[in-house]
């Protein structure tokens, strides 16, 4: 896959302090902006292209990133406006810059050491998830991996979505615009048999608040 797509919309809001006055993607960890440590990555992993969309303190992303270059990329800026339009209505937002072709898509606000060469990239159904064992704060999980297919409940493991997958442009492509989560778009895609999905057992880390930042930026530094 050579397209991707990073979240980084969001407002930040339980980072608060930080966040007032930086966007979240651009907050340093472990002596970089958190959203480097994905730019390095993907551009490792074959990656050419690279969609951000943005929404808070926007203009900080081509101020601090510019057009990908030193990485090897090529960025573009997909902006949603003052008003951030979720997960699903930010990605079809950014859809016409990606393309037809499947494409990874991560959120800015989390850290792993996955290997995004090791992602399908011809999708089974309309996306592929990767999953992750339950942390403390989210013991219920997101969704039942069962034999490689991605179910709402039942029989299985209840796993949590690590916020990295590949994506093919039809889970969205006839969704209304405007703003809406993508959950329900995996849950209707989930019926239909139509999500794929893996556990990942490495590191992972969802940023969320100061603490998780301070703690991932101490492990990456010691």
């Amino acid at each position: 896959m050579r397209h991707a797509l990073i979240f980084a919309a969001g407002l930040g809001e339980r980072m608060r302090p930080l966040t007032d006055h930086t966007p979240k993607p651009l907050l340093e960890v472990g002596g970089k902006p958190l959203i480097v440590w994905h730019l390095e990555k993907l551009a490792a992993a074959g990656v050419h292209y690279v969609v951000i969309n943005t929404s808070h303190l926007a203009e900080q992303f081509p101020d601090t990133l510019g057009d990908g270059s030193r990485w090897g990329l090529r960025i573009r800026y997909a902006y949603e406006g003052p008003t951030p339009l979720e997960t699903g209505g930010g990605m079809l937002n950014a859809l016409p810059m990606l393309g037809p072709e499947p494409f990874i898509g991560v959120s800015a606000d989390i850290w792993s050491d996955y290997d995004y060469a090791a992602l399908p990239a011809e999708p089974a159904g309309h996306a592929h998830l990767v999953m992750v064992p339950n942390p403390e704060w989210h013991q219920r999980g997101d969704f039942v991996l069962r034999q490689g297919n991605l179910h709402e409940d039942g029989d299985g493991e209840r796993l949590t979505f690590g916020n990295i997958g590949v994506y093919r442009p039809e889970l969205v492509r006839a969704c209304p615009a405007g703003r809406f989560k993508l959950l329900p778009i995996y849950q209707q895609a989930m019926r239909e048999d139509r999500l794929r999905g893996e556990r990942y057992d490495g590191a992972w880390w969802n940023l969320g608040n100061p603490q998780q930042l301070a703690e991932l930026d101490a492990h990456l530094r010691s």
